[in-house]
């Protein structure tokens, strides 16, 4: 293939929007493209090392749900559970709707409904949700040193945005979700994961938490907004300026645990995760998750009336939601070009990004570290990427 993919990236490095790239893409299991450019530190021109790390923030849901359908097909759990069943601090859930009324939830959160963001929780970082102030007042997402447990604690004494099941809202549901996969297992869930998806699928750079040897290789964050402050009413500035998250996100605390965000992971090791998404299968022919609930887990779960999806002021025009992610289900209403049906996945706040298009085999993984673009990276080299092919 050309190197158009290479020269979008290089463009962008070119132009100071973005420090380091790195990519990989496949067709049927064989690589198409992959490279680098740019540097880990822009500043002290470093450049990237092999396996560098970045924080893959919400990437992190994609595989915290692909184990919670593993864990299903096990029995452990089920769709219809409710967090209540797991957990009574959330039997008596309030609803606060914008107009200030406040009243009981009319039905239990379900496992289906953190999965497909359908529960009635929020982000702090929404702009227009009243339930984001309480978020950040109590900082819920800003307190990475806090306990998954004692986050659970907190947010189960605030109110819901609606009542479980009645909208769609980019949310904590995931966070809620590891918690939930941890109290019907009795298992943490950063030992889940090993056991079910990092070590079968050889990801062994892939952890909430790093070693010393691993410091080397992570990537500076760039950025000029905070995910945890007032959402700003028109987009920030893009500059590449150093941003610092440990205390949301900190690299070397045993206890730090999410399912929303909060692992660290590498190029290869999220593609080896996003190649099983295609047959569930790992390199070795071993079935991980069986073709049945790949085909569950694909299809759209968003009701028409809520549709088109919106984080803040984003619409995800043509976009629905699976049990794992995004789901392309309408081409005529897509703004990319190269926009295919069945196309799914997701991205991290930091500008990671991957899909996975089961018609034509393809995986991609695009990852750099820059909270609050201003710029589509991912569409663009994605758009390159299929005009090539």
């Amino acid at each position: 293939m050309s190197n158009t993919v290479h020269q979008v990236a290089q463009r962008y490095v070119d132009d100071k929007k973005f420090s380091g790239i790195e990519w990989q893409i496949e067709k049927s299991g064989q690589l198409k493209t992959s490279g680098a450019c740019g540097y880990a530190r822009t500043a002290q021109k470093q450049e990237i090392r092999p396996q560098a790390i970045y924080r893959i923030y919400s990437m992190t849901k994609p595989i915290v749900s692909v184990l919670t359908i593993m864990l299903i097909e096990r029995g452990e759990l089920h769709l219809y559970d409710t967090v209540a069943d797991f957990d009574p601090r959330f039997k008596d859930m309030t609803v606060l709707f914008p107009n200030g009324l406040q009243e009981q939830a009319k039905t239990l959160i379900t496992v289906e409904q953190l999965l497909t963001h359908q529960a009635g929780f929020s982000y702090d970082f929404l702009l227009g949700c009243p339930i984001a102030a309480y978020y950040r007042a109590h900082e819920i997402s800003a307190n990475g040193h806090r306990d998954l447990d004692e986050m659970m604690a907190v947010l189960s004494e605030l109110p819901l945005a609606f009542h479980p099941g009645d909208d769609w809202r980019y949310s904590v549901a995931t966070d809620v979700l590891a918690h939930v996969l941890e109290r019907a297992t009795n298992r943490r869930i950063d030992d889940l994961l090993k056991s079910y998806i990092f070590d079968p699928l050889a990801m062994q750079e892939t952890s909430f938490c790093l070693n010393d040897s691993q410091l080397s290789r992570l990537m500076t964050l760039y950025g000029s907004e905070s995910l945890h402050g007032l959402p700003p009413l028109c987009p920030s500035e893009h500059v590449l300026k150093e941003q610092d998250p440990h205390q949301s996100y900190p690299t070397q605390s045993p206890s730090f645990r999410r399912g929303g965000l909060g692992l660290y992971s590498t190029l290869s090791d999220y593609s080896h995760f996003v190649r099983m998404l295609l047959n569930g299968k790992n390199q070795q022919g071993e079935v991980l998750l069986s073709s049945k609930s790949l085909k569950m887990m694909h299809g759209n779960r968003i009701p028409l009336h809520n549709l088109p999806l919106r984080i803040g002021d984003t619409p995800l025009l043509g976009y629905g939601w699976n049990l794992s992610g995004r789901v392309m289900i309408n081409t005529s209403l897509a703004l990319s070009p190269q926009a295919t049906v069945n196309e799914f996945g997701w991205a991290g706040a930091a500008s990671t990004f991957f899909w996975v298009d089961p018609d034509q085999q393809i995986t991609g993984v695009i990852m750099t570290q820059f909270i609050g673009s201003n710029y589509l990276l991912a569409d663009d080299m994605k758009t390159a990427f299929y005009t090539d092919l």
